[in-house]
């Protein structure tokens, strides 16, 4: 007799709980995105593989992604998207950007994760700079490697255009995020940089910008730092 009841509350939870995600700052979306970045890179046997940055063309770090689900369940996220300027070059300012995603099976709980996906061409950023893009669907997006163990590799071939990995719970591994959408937060983009009717397209080449957040700078730097560029 109390299932139901039990059920629509920890449905109204979840439902606060994704709520809550969505309305992060986008002040404190880059400073926990910088700070996810720096923990993750501080463990080289426990990271993303150098190389395998060094030669990419563009990284989401999406901070804090909440999890709930009660037979059906819900992702929701918001982190910040860099680019490069042409192959080994410098990085671009990032734009705020919104990763959602669902699931119908057994599933009961919460959880927060860490996600960094890391983008090896340019078509899933065009794709997603376009409009809502959807991992596995719009790009093939696969679990990434982890630590320094990949650089001797030889015969390891990465084909994907997009790997993904999360940390939860102190653990950071490749994980599949097929099904899960990203989308440009135009409105959070406006905010942080005061200027409401700017794109993401205006972001990465550097224009109609009224400010640039110290934060941002630092986020700049860092993911250069750990892609081999000064």
């Amino acid at each position: 007799m109390t299932r139901a009841p039990v059920r629509t509350s920890y449905l109204l939870l979840g439902l606060w709980l994704l709520s809550a995600a969505a309305a992060a700052n986008p002040q404190e979306t880059v400073s926990i995105a910088t700070d996810v970045l720096k923990e993750i890179m501080a463990i080289p046997e426990q990271s993303v593989p150098p190389s395998l940055l060094a030669d990419s063309y563009a990284i989401a770090i999406v901070p804090e992604v909440l999890k709930v689900g009660f037979v059906i369940g819900g992702r929701m996220g918001k982190g910040v998207l860099l680019v490069r300027k042409g192959k080994g070059g410098a990085w671009s300012h990032g734009s705020l950007m919104k990763l959602t995603g669902g699931s119908i099976g057994f599933q009961f709980g919460a959880q927060s994760s860490d996600i960094i996906l890391v983008f090896k061409s340019p078509r899933g950023v065009d794709n997603l700079i376009n409009g809502k893009f959807t991992l596995g669907a719009d790009a093939a997006v696969a679990a990434g490697p982890v630590g320094r163990s990949v650089e001797a590799a030889t015969d390891l071939q990465l084909k994907a255009e997009i790997y993904s990995y999360s940390r939860s719970r102190g653990l950071f591994a490749g994980v599949s995020l097929e099904g899960s959408a990203l989308e440009i937060d135009h409105g959070a983009n406006g905010d942080y940089y005061g200027a409401p009717a700017i794109s993401a397209g205006d972001i990465f080449n550097g224009k109609r910008m009224s400010k640039i957040p110290g934060g941002m700078k630092r986020l700049m730097k860092l993911v250069g730092k750990h892609t081999r560029v000064k």
